[in-house]
């Protein structure tokens, strides 16, 4: 197969839950992670300072040696090691984002690890504390995701969790292909082949008719690798892409069953969960 890259850059515009459906993200927006921000550097100011009193009375007979030390050890603990911890251990929120209902995540939508996080928090100390926040203010404004520069390295986002997450609709299977494709071997498409084909097809009717056209014919020739036999002839590629990704949705939610059910005859029940 080639690469596909006319669906990867199709299919970029929202995050991925793990069975490959789309969801519109609703990120947070530049005024919330300012607000966000502002807590958190109030934080770190107070803990900042705090700190200093307690070593400054802790290493007052100390050579000035051991109290720069002391002092770089201090800052470094907390404007970088403190975030990165704060946000790993929640998951993606700080003192700010939990206050203002945001979160990090990945790309795709997944938790952030301890190395987003400390790639936040190193990028962070530099362009909010260094430079005073215009760099991560500027970029937030440019970017279509609000995004600093922290964000741009580490390969995650901000979005907010009290917003109403929007699910593309799932396709319909065309009765006229229905039989063809119960019968067909239906591979598992990649994830991002099955957001764009399901992206498509809701946005199909708002595209221009040579932008509609010309996307089709190039998701379909991206999904007729994983289908055998071919569908037959004379179905227009929308109605085929439907079929297809029916067909897997379909089957998946039959796996998932499956699966569902060996596992509640093979656990034990949960006496916390299960009703007397």
């Amino acid at each position: 197969m080639t690469d596909p890259g006319g669906y990867r850059s199709y299919a970029t515009d929202d995050l991925v839950t793990g069975e490959g459906v789309a969801v519109e993200v609703p990120v947070a927006s530049v005024a919330a992670r300012m607000a966000s921000c502002v807590m958190d550097v109030v934080l770190v100011v107070v803990v900042l300072v705090a700190g200093l009193f307690v070593f400054g009375a802790l290493t007052a007979e100390s050579s000035a040696a051991v109290q720069g030390i002391v002092g770089i050890v201090l800052s470094t603990v907390v404007f970088i090691g403190m975030p990165a911890i704060i946000e790993t251990m929640s998951h993606g929120r700080s003192l700010g984002k939990v206050t203002l209902g945001l979160r990090v995540v990945r790309d795709d939508g997944g938790p952030a690890t301890a190395r987003h996080a400390l790639v936040r928090a190193l990028i962070g100390y530099v362009e909010i504390y260094l430079l005073l926040g215009i760099p991560a203010l500027v970029t937030s404004m440019i970017h279509p995701k609000a995004k600093r520069l922290g964000d741009m390295a580490a390969g995650t986002v901000v979005v907010t969790q009290r917003a109403r997450l929007r699910l593309t609709p799932p396709p319909m299977m065309p009765p006229t292909l229905a039989h063809w494709a119960h019968t067909a071997d239906v591979a598992t498409l990649p994830s991002g082949l099955t957001v764009a084909v399901r992206q498509f097809l809701s946005r199909a009717p708002g595209l221009s008719p040579q932008s509609r056209h010309t996307l089709g014919v190039e998701l379909l020739h991206s999904t007729l690798p994983y289908v055998s036999p071919p569908p037959p002839g004379g179905h227009h590629p929308e109605v085929v892409l439907a079929a297809v990704v029916a067909e897997r949705r379909r089957r998946d939610l039959e796996r998932l069953w499956r699966e569902e059910q060996l596992r509640a005859r093979v656990v034990p029940a949960d006496p916390f969960t299960t009703p007397r």
